[in-house]
């Protein structure tokens, strides 16, 4: 049995036992809000958030009217800080998918979870398949913003250099309350991201 059958199989059992999100149907959802010719950003995030309610498929976004759990108050934090965007008074929130829609991948490496149990997915086949899916991004682009937050996210930065390609690559510390204190805040990855853009004739993104 091949590692997909094996994942697939996996994930069947536990959504037959156990509360898993995101929901089977938004399981993909960041492949299809961002399909893979669209692509000009991609921002890894770990596993999705696992309370009720809150991952709908996409990294560190939730559903609307969903209070933004502690990494993703963070992001805001930076992103009025670096370009002048107060999530608070935006009618979406904390649901980023007016990102996806412009380009930007948010995808998690392991992309279910067990309800209160973080990171019990990992390990079960999910980061073969979005290595690989990463791979087929920067592939098939010319140049690519590669946003890695924490060290989870940077080790993937060797299979995304790809010879040949232009991509960037914008490292920081993650935004949890662990680490935001020791170098994500001040970091500046978006308006870095749109000047990496403009600087190869792409259209910034309206964070």
């Amino acid at each position: 049995m091949n590692y997909w059958d094996m994942l697939s199989f996996f994930i069947d059992a536990e959504r037959a036992s156990h509360e898993i999100y995101p929901p089977h149907h938004e399981m993909f959802a960041a492949f299809f809000a961002t399909p893979l010719h669209n692509v000009k950003v991609v921002i890894v995030g770990q596993d999705p958030y696992h309370q009720p309610g809150q991952a709908h498929g996409l990294s560190f976004s939730v559903n609307t009217n969903v209070a933004p759990p502690p990494s993703l108050r963070n992001i805001f934090t930076e992103l009025l800080s670096d370009v002048n965007v107060d999530r608070n008074q935006h009618p979406a929130k904390g649901n980023l998918t007016s990102w996806a829609e412009q380009g930007v991948l948010l995808l998690n490496t392991t992309c279910t979870v067990r309800r209160d149990e973080a990171g019990s997915h990992s390990g079960k086949g999910w980061e073969k398949f979005t290595i690989a899916a990463l791979r087929a991004v920067a592939h098939t682009h010319e140049h690519v913003v590669f946003i890695l937050w924490g060290k989870h996210a940077q080790a993937l930065r060797p299979h995304l250099e790809i010879t040949g390609h232009d991509h960037t690559f914008i490292e920081s510390p993650h935004p949890s309350p662990l680490s935001a204190y020791r170098g994500f805040f001040g970091s500046r990855p978006f308006s870095l991201a749109n000047q990496a853009l403009q600087q190869h004739g792409q259209m910034p993104i309206t964070w």
